[in-house]
C-alpha cells in the first residue's frame, strides 16, 4: 500500500520523532501522524488519543486500511495514557493554553523521561512562559511553513531548572535563534508586534502597563533579529 501523505506541519513533527519511539499522539484526529510513522517503521508503537468519537473512528479505519496496530483512547489530553506506555508525546494543532493544561494534568511529564513535541496554534509566548516556570527545557524549536502560515514545533523535556520570566521575554527561546529560518520568522514577528504597538499608541485609552510591555516585547524581538544579521 502507498505511504500516507502528511501535511507539511505533520511531516515536520514526524521528522523530529526518534527512531524506535513509543509515541502518544494527543489530539490525534484521524490518526495520520501515528499511522504514517507505524507504516514506515519509524516508531515501535503508538497511542492515539482524542476527545471526539468521530475522528477516532476515522483513525481506526485508517489504521485498518494501512494494516498497522494503533491503540486508540477516547479521552482528554493524557488522561488515558500511562507514563510507561510511551517515551515520546506529540501534542499538535491546539492553543498554547490548552497544551499547558494538558501537561499540568499529567505531572509525570515533568520528570524528564519523555520527549514532548508541542505545536501550538496560538498563545506560543504564554506556552513558553508556562514551560519555563514549570521546569521544562526547550531543547529545540523547528520552523515549518504550510500554505501561508509558519508554524513552530517545540522539542521539550522536563526536569530542568524553573525560571519565571515576563511574557515579553517569551517571544522566542535561545533554541529558536538556532533554527533554520529564524531570521525571517523574527522579522515577520517584529512587523506584527510593531503594528500592534502602533495601534496601542494611537488608541484613545490604553493601559500604560500594557503599552510598556508591548514596547519591551518589540525591543526584545528587534535586538534578537538584529543579532542574526
Amino acid at each position: 500500500m502507498e505511504s500516507m501523505v502528511l501535511t507539511p506541519r505533520l511531516a515536520c513533527i514526524a521528522s523530529l520523532i526518534p527512531q524506535g519511539a513509543r509515541l502518544a499522539d494527543i489530539g490525534t484526529d484521524h490518526g495520520k501522524l501515528p499511522v504514517s510513522l507505524l507504516l514506515t517503521g519509524r516508531i515501535a508503537a503508538a497511542i492515539g488519543s482524542d476527545i471526539r468519537e468521530g475522528p477516532l473512528a476515522h483513525a481506526a479505519r485508517n489504521a485498518a486500511d494501512y494494516g498497522v496496530s494503533l491503540s486508540l483512547r477516547l479521552a482528554g489530553g493524557l488522561d488515558a495514557v500511562q507514563p510507561e506506555e510511551c517515551d515520546t508525546v506529540s501534542i499538535a494543532g491546539m492553543g498554547g493554553q490548552t497544551i499547558a493544561e494538558i501537561l499540568a494534568a499529567a505531572p509525570w511529564c515533568e520528570q524528564g523521561q519523555h520527549l514532548l513535541l508541542l505545536q501550538p496554534m496560538t498563545m506560543i509566548y504564554e506556552l513558553r512562559q508556562w514551560l519555563w516556570a514549570h521546569g521544562y527545557a526547550i531543547e529545540r524549536e523547528t520552523l515549518c511553513r504550510e500554505d501561508r502560515r509558519q508554524y513552530v514545533v517545540l522539542s521539550v523535556r522536563g526536569s530542568a531548572e524553573k525560571k519565571e520570566l515576563p511574557l515579553w521575554q517569551c517571544a522566542f527561546s535561545p533554541a529558536l535563534l538556532q533554527a533554520d529560518g529564524a531570521k525571517d520568522y523574527l522579522k515577520a514577528l517584529l512587523t506584527r508586534e510593531e503594528r500592534a504597538l502602533e495601534g496601542m499608541q494611537q488608541a484613545n485609552a490604553i493601559d500604560k502597563a500594557r503599552l510598556d510591555t508591548q514596547r519591551c516585547l518589540v525591543m526584545e524581538i528587534k535586538q534578537a533579529w538584529e543579532g542574526l544579521q
